[in-house]
C-alpha cells in the first residue's frame, strides 16, 4: 500500500508539511511531496526524497528512511538515508546505519549503528576496513628534510 501525504493547506508545495498524529498507524510504503511530521506509529517504507521528516516526541518508526533531512525527537528503528543532513535530537533515539553528509548527535540522545558521512554525489566507499582492522598499508612517516 503506498499513500501520497496531502496535508489540505494552501500555499506552495515547498511550504507544505504534513502531520501523522498521534493515533495513527500505518504500515506499508509512505511516498510524500512535502515535509512530514510524524507523532505516530509507522512501519515499513518511507520516502520523501527531496523533502524533511521530524519523528516527533511521541513517533515511534520502524522503517527505511529515505530524505533530504531527518530529524529524530522519538524512536526510529531502521536504515536512514539522507541527502544533507540527521539530527538526533537529546530525547531521540536510533538504531540503525546512517547515511548522510551531516550528522547531529545531541547529548542523551540514544543511537546504535553506524554512520557514513558521504559528500553529495560521493558514492559511497567499497571495500572500506572492517572496525578495528589493520590498514592494508601501514601509514610512514615521510622522511625528514632537517640536518642528514
Amino acid at each position: 500500500m503506498a499513500v501520497d501525504i496531502v496535508s489540505g493547506t494552501k500555499g506552495r508545495a515547498e511550504d507544505r508539511v504534513g502531520t501523522i498524529g498521534r493515533t495513527v498507524v500505518i504500515k506499508g510504503e509512505l511516498d510524500g511531496s512535502e515535509d512530514l511530521v510524524i507523532e505516530g506509529h509507522v512501519e515499513g517504507k518511507i520516502e520523501l526524497r527531496d523533502h524533511s521528516l521530524t519523528v516527533g516526541a511521541n513517533g515511534r518508526i520502524k522503517a527505511q528512511v529515505f530524505a533530504k533531512a531527518v530529524v529524530v525527537c522519538g524512536e526510529l528503528v531502521g536504515n536512514i538515508n539522507a541527502s544533507e543532513a540527521v539530527e538526533i535530537r537529546e530525547s531521540g533515539s536510533v538504531d540503525g546505519d546512517i547515511v548522510a553528509p551531516r550528522v547531529a548527535i545531541a547529548d542523551g540522545a540514544h543511537f546504535r549503528g553506524s554512520i557514513d558521512m558521504q559528500r553529495k554525489g560521493q558514492p559511497p566507499a567499497r571495500g572500506a576496513a572492517a572496525p578495528g582492522a589493520e590498514p592494508s598499508t601501514p601509514w610512514k612517516m615521510p622522511p625528514s628534510s632537517h640536518g642528514a
